[in-house]
């Protein structure tokens, strides 16, 4: 098992994987920039090294000044929690070589799922059922137009280097083709620095499910259920739910199954979550694959009892997983808290915090790293924490997670707290029955 374990990573997730690394025997690094050297993971690591100032470039993306930190402390593996480099196969690779060992995907592995057409294809030879569409990138918006009314309207165009909603585009008919195509070459080229493009039929209306896998580096897989995470606004996530309402036991295990073909078909080593679009007629179509933990990883955690931070260190040091697929035993949903404003377009909303008060109680779990007198720096993700409700009911999950976020008290900063309240009074969510467009109609103006 690792010695020391250096943490590339910042906020909430650097303290989640502390926690675990303190209860596993583990020591830990924090890195930190000059905006968070006041920040609770600085404090609780058992070393702390400045890697830069708050520019993410120069700090939490800085391959050169997280290695150092690593030398300097002998930190012999390194987690780089999600975001920032951690899907990054220039930094998996370099691990590597230096005899570092990076708890995660491979280089190899992070390539072959990192690229969104090579992933597509990858899947569509393991026998995962992806969504009709160009059979890589397309060369040209007369290539694309073309395939759109073979296809039939509407399509989509996506950044193969993509994620987080940038560099995507609806395209209804011809005429919009040029311009959607202009707007999403541009702005993927500025997000990751590759403005490759591939089209595909655009699923109206659906849900976003997801399915965690666990790989180990003896070949095999398993799966944890999935999650639910059709609240979301313009691709970003708000909210997630496990089990998913409309995910029934047949459902459930075809998704799994195909799950993991996908991750055995690249010998995936580690955690990762295989994301699907599920439409009305509950067909499923591979989106993409996350080669790491994930934001959302808490409800899971909930619901099967496992420890997936844990995990991901364990199959790290060489310990096969048991090769069990997990249903859930209970329900379980999570709030993003984020220090944003609602009623202004989700504006972000940077400042100190001057009091507080964090919600608790049975099936109550809050995961996050600010305090009264913290300062939220503009500089990075504006999440503050995460609410992660569980109980024996989807029901009794919404009537407890309603009473945890009316416990929530956040002064100094607005936040997502207003909007989560009424979410959780709404009908349509409460129902279970809604996709991925159901916030375009939502009512922000009496937050």
């Amino acid at each position: 098992m690792f010695k020391k374990l250096l943490i590339a990573n910042r906020g909430e997730i650097a303290l989640r994987i502390m926690r675990t690394c303190r209860e596993m025997g583990i020591k830990t690094v924090a890195v930190y920039s000059t905006a968070d050297r006041d920040s609770l993971h600085v404090r609780f690591a058992d070393e702390a090294v400045c890697i830069g100032p708050p520019q993410s470039s120069k700090s939490y993306l800085s391959i050169p000044n997280i290695l150092s930190a690593a030398e300097i402390t002998n930190a012999d593996a390194i987690h780089p929690g999600y975001g920032f480099l951690s899907e990054n196969a220039e930094f998996s690779k370099i691990c590597e070589d230096y005899g570092i060992k990076f708890i995660g995907a491979s280089s190899e592995q992070i390539n072959q799922m990192g690229d969104k057409a090579t992933a597509k294809k990858t899947m569509k030879k393991a026998g995962v059922p992806v969504i009709p569409g160009s059979d890589g990138l397309l060369e040209s918006v007369e290539e694309g137009i073309k395939l759109a009314n073979e296809m039939g309207y509407p399509v989509i165009v996506k950044a193969t280097a993509g994620g987080g909603g940038r560099g995507m585009r609806i395209i209804r008919k011809d005429s919009e083709f040029q311009k959607m195509w202009d707007d999403a070459k541009m702005e993927s080229g500025a997000a990751f620095g590759n403005d490759g493009l591939y089209l595909e039929k655009f699923v109206e209306d659906p849900r976003h499910i997801e399915i965690q896998v666990v790989g180990d580096s003896y070949g095999k897989v398993c799966h944890l259920s999935e999650r639910d995470c059709s609240i979301q606004r313009r691709h970003q996530k708000l909210l997630e739910e496990t089990p998913s309402p409309v995910v029934n036991k047949r459902l459930r295990k075809k998704m799994g199954e195909a799950a993991i073909k996908g991750a055995a078909a690249i010998k995936y080593e580690g955690a990762g979550t295989v994301e699907f679009l599920v439409d009305k007629h509950g067909d499923f179509y591979f989106m993409e694959m996350n080669t790491r933990i994930q934001v959302e990883h808490p409800i899971t955690e909930e619901v099967t009892d496992f420890d997936l931070i844990k995990e991901q260190i364990k199959v790290a040091a060489g310990i096969p997983i048991s090769g069990k697929n997990y249903e859930p035993k209970k329900f379980s949903m999570e709030c993003r808290i984020n220090a944003e404003d609602p009623k202004n377009g989700f504006r972000p909303c940077p400042g100190t915090i001057k009091s507080m008060h964090f919600p608790g109680g049975h099936g109550v779990r809050v995961d996050s790293h600010v305090y009264v007198g913290y300062t939220i720096p503009p500089y990075y993700d504006s999440m503050i924490a995460k609410v992660i409700v569980t109980a024996q009911s989807r029901e009794e999950v919404i009537v407890r997670m309603k009473r945890a976020l009316d416990e929530f008290y956040i002064e100094g900063v607005k936040t997502t707290i207003p909007f989560h309240q009424k979410l959780m009074e709404n009908e349509v969510f409460k129902s279970g029955i809604f996709t991925t467009s159901f916030l375009d109609t939502f009512d922000f103006s009496d937050l």
